[in-house]
């Protein structure tokens, strides 16, 4: 596909497709409607399916089932249906089905308002539902990023057999920009030795669960999924440097938050300040150890989000006590400016 001018929701949609999804099962809520839109009209070209469910509930359990069949399988919701989506999370995950979720988030909490936000940090990196589970959080910053990411999302679903979310906000589900969408091949997941039916090719039979009577054999699986979780950890960190080998005060950003401040960062290089960040591009697993190493040559620390302080302890956990913490923060749709970061920026050097 050429380069296009796609919005961001639209453009999400298209390259969850050319990685192969053929099925999304959603529940419309803004600013996310979209995505839901575009699946409906092209999903149905290309043999899919779209099922609009009568809840978020319901979308994600569709999702399970969808996914156990060894299919690639997407859904997208914004913040509250996130929430109300959280046991159907808990579900795939105990029972190991690769799924891609997308948040493009509003502000809250409760209903809060459709303007964007980063105020879903805790509930996409800590477990909005029950039990020891985690999510892969990929934050993209761009809309490009958003493409690319979306569909890698796919293959670290199937790698792992583990949900992946893409956590983006409004601004990012709203803008446009231009982008190249590539059909992307990835792993041929046409057959897969753990999924539901299809038992000719298979040769067996396959079942997924999540509940374990037996305490011990509860366990054993929790251990098992943690190691999985641990090996992310391992493999899966992805984060951006930007000017931060040699800065005074780093900041720590992702999203939307952290292209402002791109810009501000400039400006202030040019004046001779030494500013530079560290951009998480995925949320879990977190880059502690290289935010802990910039953070010790610099002599501050600045973290930055649309929220009132979440991606902030994690930033805390990886410096410790080695260098001063400070928090930038707006919420309820209110987003950083160039010209306040830079003042922000003056008035801690």
């Amino acid at each position: 596909m050429a380069r296009v001018l796609m919005k961001g929701t639209e453009a999400i949609a298209e390259a969850a497709i050319q990685a192969g999804c053929k099925y999304f099962f959603g529940y419309p809520i803004t600013p996310q409607n979209e995505i839901p839109e575009y699946m409906s009209a092209k999903l149905p070209k290309i043999g899919g399916a779209y099922v609009q469910a009568e809840s978020e509930v319901a979308a994600i359990n569709m999702v399970m089932g969808g996914g156990a069949t060894g299919t690639k399988i997407m859904t997208s919701s914004s913040s509250p249906g996130i929430s109300l989506m959280s046991e159907g999370l808990s579900y795939i995950a105990g029972c190991e089905i690769p799924a891609v979720i997308v948040n493009v988030m509003r502000a809250g909490p409760g209903l809060g308002g459709i303007l964007p936000a980063q105020g879903d940090y805790f509930q996409a990196t800590k477990g909005g539902g029950n039990g020891d589970y985690r999510l892969l959080v990929l934050a993209p910053s761009t809309l490009q990023e958003a493409v690319d990411l979306t569909q890698l999302a796919f293959d670290l679903a199937f790698k792992y057999r583990n949900p992946v979310m893409i956590l983006a906000d409004g601004f990012m589900g709203q803008m446009m920009e231009a982008v190249e969408i590539k059909e992307y091949k990835g792993q041929d997941y046409d057959v897969v030795p753990w999924a539901l039916g299809n038992m000719e090719k298979r040769g067996k039979r396959t079942i997924l669960k999540s509940l374990y009577l037996d305490p011990g054999d509860l366990e054993h699986h929790n251990i098992k999924l943690n190691e999985k979780y641990k090996k992310m950890q391992e493999e899966e960190v992805r984060y951006e440097e930007f000017y931060a080998d040699d800065a005074d005060v780093l900041i720590a950003a992702f999203g939307t938050t952290a292209r402002i401040a791109k810009s501000a960062i400039v400006n202030l290089r040019k004046e001779g300040k030494k500013v530079g960040m560290v951009r998480p591009i995925t949320l879990f697993p977190f880059p502690y150890d290289v935010i802990k190493e910039r953070a010790s040559k610099a002599k501050h620390v600045l973290v930055m989000e649309m929220n009132m302080g979440q991606m902030l302890e994690d930033v805390k956990l990886a410096v410790g006590e080695r260098t001063p913490v400070s928090f930038f923060g707006h919420a309820g749709g209110i987003s950083h400016s160039v010209k306040e970061i830079e003042e922000k920026i003056r008035e801690i050097l």
